[in-house]
């Protein structure tokens, strides 16, 4: 897989890229990682990516023609890339969205700064993409936060294939729910113990304690997941009297996030 960006701030990415998993699966051949300065594309002595917004208003707009080069000059080269851009308009990014763009075989990123992108630079988009309700600096944290969740999913990233199936939001092994608690040494620690069928070495019931312990984190924190998690009709009654038990609510399916 390769991944680019397209940004006013380039270098924002090779220090995180180049450390941790990312570092090593890049080093490994995995996936590779280009960066690009929009300013490259510019045609003036300053180099200017932005102007003022037609009909007024506060702040600067990106402007749409070197947007429009840059792109073209970067997928006229190679397989052509699936460009995603950042704005609150786009699909709330999910784990799920980070498992569909694992199989691209090459991403663009365009990252906005200022008070926005000219609206028709995004008829270049194949992807719209927002992080959540709030707002950032630019779209290059964004960028790296897709490309942190995309990449821990290629194969041989982690080195422990399931390590990626039993984490929280994953569609595999976890159904949807978020990850059973864990612990490590020692077993007792200020007085905060450890489960005891974690100790007993009896891996079947591990691994039903940590789908129930799964079912139960999930409901007292993300009870919005249940009515889209993996559930046997046992399991969802369950959910339901947890779900009444931390929220005072009925069925699962009729949550709705507070």
């Amino acid at each position: 897989m390769l991944i680019e960006t397209l940004s006013v701030f380039p270098e924002l990415f090779e220090p995180y890229v180049s450390a941790s998993i990312l570092g090593r699966a890049r080093a490994a051949g995995i996936f590779d990682f280009r960066s690009y300065d929009l300013r490259d594309w510019t045609h003036d002595r300053h180099r200017t990516v932005d102007d003022e917004p037609y009909g007024g208003g506060q702040g600067m707009l990106m402007k749409a023609p070197p947007i429009f080069e840059a792109v073209r000059a970067i997928a006229g080269v190679g397989p052509k890339p699936h460009v995603v851009f950042f704005t609150p308009c786009g699909t709330p990014f999910t784990q799920a969205a980070a498992e569909r763009l694992s199989h691209e075989e090459r991403i663009l990123f365009v990252c906005g700064r200022y008070e926005g992108i000219d609206e028709r630079a995004f008829d270049l988009a194949d992807e719209r993409l927002s992080l959540g309700d709030y707002v950032l600096t630019g779209g290059e944290l964004a960028a790296l936060v897709v490309t942190d969740a995309v990449v821990r999913l290629l194969p041989g990233a982690l080195g422990d294939e399931m390590s990626s199936v039993d984490e929280s939001f994953a569609t595999g092994a976890s159904g949807g729910l978020l990850e059973y608690a864990q612990y490590t040494r020692p077993a007792d620690f200020e007085g905060r113990g450890v489960p005891d069928v974690l100790l007993s070495g009896d891996h079947a019931k591990v691994d039903a304690w940590r789908r129930e312990n799964a079912i139960e984190r999930t409901c007292r924190w993300r009870p919005d997941l249940i009515a889209s998690a993996g559930l046997t009709d046992a399991e969802r009654e369950r959910a339901s009297a947890l779900i009444e038990r931390y929220h005072g609510l009925g069925h699962p399916d009729d949550f709705q996030p507070r």
